[in-house]
């Protein structure tokens, strides 16, 4: 596999998950971990899209006059209830936060984290406003259909290790 690629571009080409049964166990489980890597990777900068949406839709209600508060006032409640999903927080499996990307340009995530709308919030117009919420969403439904794509790919190479594990008792543990 050519090195040069994006980690979740290797991930997702079919190759990826083709022949598994021709590799030794620890490749598979290999993959594995680097599918559940990037798919962390992806969550995380999820996370932080939403947070930049909650902070955006924030500023569109007290615009509307629907919230009476600064968004300093609200800043904590607002990024708080952002990581709570009923009663448990969305990124309690990670144990280590991946990085915050690097602001390359190259990618879309990269461009989205970097356009400077947070800082230059009170001057833009309502247009503008709409303009970059609708830039997230955008790149939320791309990262969410990433997801969904890499957990296609984690199923299966557990499905392997599952499967090896119950054919081959020998070779397989249920540590790995």
């Amino acid at each position: 596999m050519n090195d040069k690629r994006r980690r979740i571009d290797v991930v997702l080409e079919p190759e990826y998950v083709e022949g598994l049964a021709d590799l030794d166990l620890n490749e598979v489980r290999r993959r594995r971990d680097t599918a559940e890597d990037v798919e962390a990777q992806i969550s995380y900068y999820r996370r932080l899209l939403h947070g930049r949406m909650d902070l955006l839709d924030f500023e569109v209600r007290r615009r509307s006059g629907e919230e009476q508060r600064t968004i300093l006032e609200a800043l904590p409640e607002i990024l708080a209830n952002g990581m709570i999903l009923g009663s448990e927080p969305n990124l309690k499996h990670i144990e280590t936060m991946p990085p915050i990307p690097s602001m390359t340009g190259r990618r879309l995530i990269d461009k989205i984290m970097d356009d400077g709308v947070l800082a230059s919030l009170p001057e833009l117009t309502d247009q503008e406003l709409s303009e970059a919420i609708k830039r997230l969403r955008d790149v939320e439904t791309e990262l969410s259909s990433q997801r969904r794509l890499l957990h296609q790919v984690i199923d299966t190479l557990q499905d392997e290790v599952v499967s090896r594990y119950r054919s081959q008792q020998g070779e397989a543990s249920v540590s790995g």
